[in-house]
């Protein structure tokens, strides 16, 4: 344990496709960061930027180390130099070690081993998913997943899903190792809009009368951003008057711009939303969240807009249709099946389906996910933490 008593661990996270600015990765991180600190453990958080930099932050110290820009993605680096990885997990002596990355940074598995470190790999997405994003077709696909799948799951004491849909191709290949650790939502800065405050934010994007999407999302392959412009198309085209406002950056940006442009369709692109407080109150005053992504796993921006009160239309293809009740409706992966969701959820009164969208959010508190991810470092809980589940689980009741 490297002289550290059990009450208080170092617990060192890995993670690569972290964004400088944005993503649910880097909030998920973020929160789980804070918890790790409240509950008396000292995280430390290494990831790959352009020049090496350490900062004490509310989620403990993050240490920086150079890395190249995966070509392509819009601006995502990799830790990529194995050696100045060993040197800084050498320098921190971890007593866990928790990484975000079964691709390459799988191999540090190994390196925990050799240490007598007890490792986690938190597995994200869902590698079949992925692979088929990327044009593999299913039985290939599958395939290689499971290749990958047996390899991280020998490599790590411990491999958390976040949810059962990512669980599931680990749980077909008879994992033992496997755990579950729901992430969470941030419910005291994410909340409903009072209907005047609703109604002037919304006139900032909307005329009255009309329907507001907003699509909160970083606008890469994986996340099928098009299908938000496909939706607004065929609404209307049926003479229903939608328009979108679109929250996020990324390598498809100019190419989405160009499509709504050439449609002639009302698509506002507001590019990254810095300030917290500002995407809250999109979020709160749209009238549906599109959530289009296939391989979303908790997909932190749709549990967003429900915390603001906000429905959603998601991928049936994804795992947010176990996540959100029935504050939302699941989406055909096809041109009109994300326009047929917007109807289904028009169709419900509003405040009743404001009313269903927050109240499945609230089941999903950073509290319990913290506790949860714990108990899966087998590291202790510090009352301060406890108390916080007790008032979330109160809170549910």
């Amino acid at each position: 344990m490297n002289g550290r008593t059990r009450e208080s661990l170092r617990i060192v996270r890995l993670a690569n496709f972290v964004t400088p600015v944005s993503g649910g990765l880097r909030t998920a991180l973020r929160h789980l960061g804070a918890g790790y600190l409240a509950a008396g453990h000292r995280p430390v958080l290494v990831v790959p930027g352009e020049r090496r930099s350490e900062q004490e932050t509310e989620q403990g110290l993050v240490v920086t180390l150079p890395g190249p820009v995966l070509p392509g993605s819009g601006g995502y680096r990799l830790l990529t130099d194995r050696r100045a990885v060993v040197a800084e997990l050498t320098r921190l002596s971890p007593d866990r070690l928790e990484v975000s990355d079964r691709t390459t940074l799988r191999w540090t598995g190994g390196w925990a081993r050799r240490h007598g470190v007890r490792s986690v790999m938190v597995s994200h997405e869902s590698a079949a998913g992925v692979l088929g994003t990327w044009g593999l077709p299913g039985p290939p696909a599958t395939f290689a997943a499971d290749r990958l799948n047996r390899a991280t799951a020998r490599a790590y004491d411990t491999v958390v899903c976040t949810t059962d849909w990512a669980a599931a191709e680990f749980r077909r290949l008879g994992v033992p190792n496997l755990a579950r650790a729901p992430l969470g939502v941030d419910l005291d800065a994410l909340r409903p809009l009072p209907a005047p405050a609703r109604a002037y934010e919304r006139a900032r994007y909307a005329e009255p009368g009309q329907v507001l999407l907003v699509l909160c999302s970083r606008l890469s392959a994986e996340k099928r951003p098009e299908r938000a412009i496909d939706a607004l198309a065929d609404l209307r085209a049926r003479r229903l008057p939608a328009v979108l406002v679109v929250a996020g950056t990324g390598p498809l940006r100019d190419r989405l711009a160009a499509r709504a442009e050439r449609l002639r369709l009302p698509v506002r692109f507001l590019g990254h939303v810095s300030r917290r407080e500002a995407l809250a109150r999109l979020l709160g005053c749209a009238d549906v969240v599109l959530a289009p992504g296939p391989v979303e796993t908790f997909g932190l921006a749709a549990m967003e807009a429900l915390a603001c009160g906000t429905p959603v239309a998601v991928s049936r293809s994804s795992a947010l249709p176990g996540l959100i009740g029935l504050a939302g409706v699941a989406a055909a992966d096809t041109r009109g099946g994300f326009a047929a969701a917007v109807r289904e959820l028009l169709a419900r009164p509003e405040e009743a389906r404001r009313a269903a969208a927050r109240a499945q959010a609230e089941r999903y508190g950073w509290p319990a996910a913290v506790a949860a991810f714990l108990a899966a470092h087998g590291a202790s809980n510090s009352s301060r933490m406890e108390e916080g589940c007790d008032e979330h689980a109160r809170h549910r009741a």
